[in-house]
């Protein structure tokens, strides 16, 4: 018999992760367990915290994997969720635990949207530390724990191309370029980032520079009209969406 999810959210994702690589299933691990499996700094005070849920992207040749994969290390389905959304998300749950699995395809659509179609072949279980930055920078309500994860990905990877432990400036600064409300979004988290840097006991100087890197590169692209005419509109009309959430019909408040 399967032994069930783990109590540590840690512990559990790299089961999970030997799990996929076994059923030969690429699956990477976003968000602050991808961050804390991909940063020792995250793995230490004063950056160490606590995780909850699991979130991964696929591609979606990978679907069929997942949905064999999840049920059989002991998860169950949001049956409704994923016959109605599976085509793009797929939600699992472990309800001994009250963890949630949140699984996007190809796509990740938070606040914004990522294309990650070409973006999943890296080695290794987690996201690339440009996607995993990405994923946490483009929420419009972050909060502490997301800004303390991308200070510890900041310590850890540098700022450069072609290079796949890195931070790959070009990379952020297109996606800026594609679209005025994630540039906007990243300005905004950016400026927080550099706020709570001041209550960290922690390498400041190295975290800003990198972050000056990465906003001279974004700055730098040359933007396209439809980008400059929404600029000029500005923060009077909205340029994020705030994700409902998911809850597991095992669920209890």
């Amino acid at each position: 018999m399967t032994e069930g999810p783990l109590a540590d959210p840690i512990a559990e994702a790299e089961r999970v992760a030997a799990a996929a690589k076994a059923a030969g299933v690429s699956l990477r691990l976003l968000g602050g367990a991808g961050i804390h499996l991909h940063s020792p700094s995250a793995q230490k005070p004063p950056l160490k915290r606590k995780y909850g849920d699991l979130d991964y992207a696929i591609a979606k040749r990978d679907r069929q994997g997942v949905l064999k994969l999840f049920p059989a290390l002991g998860y169950e389905a949001n049956e409704r969720f994923n016959l109605m959304q599976g085509d793009r998300r797929l939600y699992f749950f472990d309800n001994e635990h009250n963890r949630q699995v949140d699984i996007f395809i190809d796509w990740f659509k938070m606040s914004h949207v990522i294309d990650l179609r070409d973006r999943l072949d890296c080695e290794g279980p987690c996201a690339s530390p440009s996607d995993l930055l990405l994923s946490k920078l483009q929420i419009y309500e972050v909060n502490r724990k997301d800004l303390v994860d991308l200070t510890a990905l900041l310590l850890d990877h540098p700022v450069a191309e072609n290079d796949d432990d890195a931070i790959d400036p070009q990379y952020l600064a297109r996606i800026a370029a594609d679209d005025w409300g994630m540039y906007r979004t990243l300005e905004v988290n950016i400026g927080k980032l550099r706020e709570t840097l001041d209550e960290l006991e922690v390498d400041r100087d190295l975290v800003r520079s990198r972050l000056d890197e990465m906003w001279a590169a974004i700055e730098a692209r040359p933007k396209p009209l439809k980008w400059k005419l929404r600029a000029r509109v500005g923060d009077r009309m909205a340029w994020y969406e705030l994700p409902e959430e998911v809850r597991s019909p095992y669920q209890t408040d």
